[in-house]
């Protein structure tokens, strides 16, 4: 286990994480036999996941929790469902489901990069790679960046980036290491390069959205899709970026992503409630009504992990961020799980899709259950990354 001075200052032993991952493991297995061919909704309704087609952003971390549980358990019968679950993905892509998004990502590096890189299963890096075609697609070569959303030719998201998408570019690396193709690798190190540039305010906050201009590739102007205006902090934007950047450091070994990775980690920390579960927009901070983000909690656990190993152990950083991990993993441990609520067949309460929009605001959240899975498994062992 990581960290074991500050593991033994939190009272969190390995029988600690066993217990967390334990729960996991009962409520994958609960779920197991309703998304056998479907997949759970991206937030729940009243604490439950409804049954839903592979058809949002969302589905790769159902399967993802699969591979995690294999490589916890050995346990064949996870990844006999999660193989099962490949063919979804081949249809998606076939049919073109919903493909016009960045998070392709999300969606196969979670999929088939992890069922490869598990089992050498060459169907599922056939797949990968497919996705990561139509991910290039999506790229503009005079702006350096892939669009998020929509048509490349509607107005209204033509050259939109969005700070998300910082974690879906591991795709593009990892089918640039494995076909030799260095399309995809300058691809994702423009995207992300700009999205340091333009993306990470002087203050070291993000926006969660920002408009280039396509032909010129001049930058325009930022603007939040979920966060409370265009000028605060949205918080799982945040935290995707304090975990996004040192994973292309991870492949391109930039020291500047490592530099833009601790600023972006360093504003978070410092806008934490006591418990480390922060409110839906760090704007908010202690003392006051506003709903917390349990999801941000847990991509910031995986993403301050991550970012800490990178860093030599003469950095303050290192130890800051290894400890206020293992603070939000124990925070959302002991208070913010579905234990006890056996109604839900969720992992972690208190999350928050999209307050603007009302939806999934204080319920479970299917990434926010992949990515606490992720922090425990990242505490329990020298965890190879899928992404």
């Amino acid at each position: 286990m990581r960290n074991h001075v500050a593991i033994e200052e939190l009272g969190i032993d390995r029988a600690f994480i066993e217990e967390a991952i334990q729960y996991v493991l009962s409520q994958i297995d609960r779920n197991m036999l309703t998304f056998t061919d479907t997949f759970p909704s991206p937030a729940s309704v009243d604490h439950r996941y409804e049954e839903w087609e592979n058809i949002e952003w969302t589905p790769g971390f159902w399967t993802g929790m699969l591979w995690l549980a294999y490589e916890v358990t050995g346990d064949a019968k996870y990844r006999l469902a999660a193989e099962h679950q490949l063919e979804s993905y081949k249809i998606r892509l076939e049919e073109r489901i919903q493909t016009d998004m960045h998070d392709l990502g999300f969606l196969y590096t979670l999929s088939c990069v992890s069922a490869y890189k598990l089992t050498c299963n060459e169907e599922a890096k056939r797949l990968a790679i497919q996705a990561a075609d139509l991910l290039l697609e999506r790229y503009w070569d005079q702006a350096g960046i892939i669009q998020a959303w929509g048509n490349l030719n509607n107005p209204d998201e033509r050259g939109r980036m969005i700070i998300d998408c910082c974690m879906n570019l591991p795709l593009l690396y990892w089918a640039s290491e494995v076909t030799g193709d260095e399309r995809y690798y300058k691809a994702a190190d423009s995207h992300v390069r700009q999205s340091a540039a333009y993306l990470i305010r002087d203050d070291d906050s993000s926006y969660h959205t920002f408009y280039m201009d396509v032909e010129t590739g001049e930058p325009r102007y930022g603007k939040t899709a979920q966060g409370f205006s265009d000028e605060s902090c949205w918080s799982r934007g945040q935290a995707w970026a304090l975990y996004g950047f040192p994973l292309s450091y991870k492949y391109s070994r930039r020291s500047e992503l490592l530099d833009v990775g601790q600023r972006s980690a360093n504003y978070y920390l410092d806008r934490l409630p006591a418990d480390y579960v922060c409110y839906w927009d760090l704007m908010f901070t202690e003392g006051n009504d506003e709903e917390r983000d349990s999801s941000a909690a847990a991509i910031a656990a995986c993403g301050l992990l991550e970012l800490s190993k990178y860093l030599p152990l003469s950095n303050d950083n290192r130890r800051r961020y290894e400890n206020a991990s293992l603070h939000m993993l124990k925070s959302l441990a002991e208070g913010y799980t579905t234990v006890g609520n056996p109604e839900s067949n969720g992992i972690l309460l208190h999350a928050v899709y999209s307050k603007p929009h009302r939806n999934g605001v204080d319920e479970c959240c299917i990434w926010g259950d992949y990515f606490y899975f992720e922090a425990l498994v990242r505490v329990k062992k020298d965890w190879q990354l899928y992404w």
